[in-house]
């Protein structure tokens, strides 16, 4: 959803080589439920948004993928229906079980379709809906090697302008927090790290010994009672330093642009987000995630830019990890610098004038 709302507020702020455009959104029926809410709040003046049906076809058994297979044939009628009735001249696709249907519609309609690959390995269902893309984004070169030769375009992973925008003078005020303390920023995704909320709330009261510390803690929503029940017990002194969310929307670059380390999952958005802000990590990849996580954290930790930890791991390593950094400047500093050389913060733009043809981005 990020990487589609970067490149779509890319497109309506207008430039000599970017025209204006009419925007259309297509999100899959229940697919992780967060869609419309985030729709909503995105500030993006969409034209028309509709969702259609769609399922999982990758890590299922037999009876959910044939679920799975009656649901995308609907979706694929409904996805054709749009665009006979909308008649876009783009179709772009970032992800998500929507995907499959509308690239094989707009490739029948023949609509030139393009695709943004946001891990480095693509997901099944996106690996399969870029074989109907003349072109696939991407956020590092590395993805070149699971598509066809010359169709990959390395832009860096799109961010939003409330990432591109956010400065830690900023986040200090917005969150209340104190300026000469460092700051750790503890998070794990849209819908929580149950392993990273309670590895962290294992050892909160060791971490918030350091006076010279403070936490930014986003549990995600499910977690939310049992943090904020852990954060009434702590001390007066500790709860100070302390501050605990359920989810963060426009002022998550906020939170970014105030850590001083982060730990998180491997998502797509560690490529992007952490090395806008020089922010070194220690990466917990989510172990269902077939590899995607995995082979994200390994790209960062083989450029010297995080470390990454495994989840069944956690209650014996993170406190470990933590101190280690904390305690030597100079290391955190050069995977701060590490991260910095990967950033790409015109991958929005540079997606947006693929999109419209404004320039000729040759490929990899």
């Amino acid at each position: 959803m990020y990487p589609a709302f970067a490149v779509a507020e890319a497109l309506q702020q207008g430039a000599d080589d970017l025209p204006p455009v009419a925007l259309f959104f297509v999100g899959g029926v229940g697919a992780g439920g967060m869609e419309p809410e985030l729709i909503a709040r995105s500030g993006i003046a969409w034209q028309r948004v509709a969702y259609i049906q769609g399922g999982p076809i990758h890590g299922v058994g037999p009876a959910r993928l044939a679920i799975s297979a009656v649901k995308l044939a609907v979706g694929f009628i409904q996805a054709l229906g749009l665009v006979m009735r909308w008649r876009p001249e783009r179709v772009f696709l970032t992800g998500g079980w929507a995907s499959l249907p509308v690239a094989l519609a707009g490739w029948l309609w023949r609509v030139p379709v393009y695709a943004f690959v946001p891990d480095i390995e693509p997901g099944l269902t996106l690996r399969v809906a870029s074989r109907f893309a003349r072109r696939v984004a991407a956020t590092t070169a590395e993805s070149a090697r699971y598509f066809r030769t010359g169709q990959v375009v390395e832009t860096g992973y799109p961010l939003r302008r409330s990432v591109l925008e956010a400065t830690r003078a900023a986040a200090m005020t917005h969150f209340h927090l104190d300026e000469g303390r460092r700051t750790l920023l503890v998070f794990g995704g849209s819908s929580g790290a149950r392993s990273i909320n309670r590895a962290l709330l294992a050892i909160l009261t060791d971490l918030l010994a350091d006076e010279n510390l403070q936490v930014l803690h986003i549990s995600g929503k499910l977690d939310w009672p049992e943090v904020s029940a852990a954060r009434e017990r702590l001390a007066q002194a500790a709860q100070k330093r302390y501050h605990a969310y359920a989810y963060l929307h426009e002022d998550m670059g906020l939170a970014l642009a105030a850590a001083d380390l982060v730990v998180s999952r491997a998502g797509a958005g560690t490529l992007g987000e952490f090395p806008q802000f020089g922010l070194p990590a220690i990466l917990v990849p989510y172990p269902h995630a077939w590899r995607y996580q995995k082979v994200n954290a390994d790209y960062l930790a083989s450029r010297g830019a995080a470390i990454w930890l495994a989840d069944d791991r956690l209650a014996e390593e993170l406190y470990p990890a933590i101190r280690r950094l904390l305690d030597d400047p100079a290391a955190l500093a050069m995977m701060g610098e590490k991260a910095r050389q990967l950033a790409h913060p015109e991958g929005a733009r540079a997606i947006a004038r693929l999109l419209v043809g404004a320039c000729e981005v040759e490929g990899r």
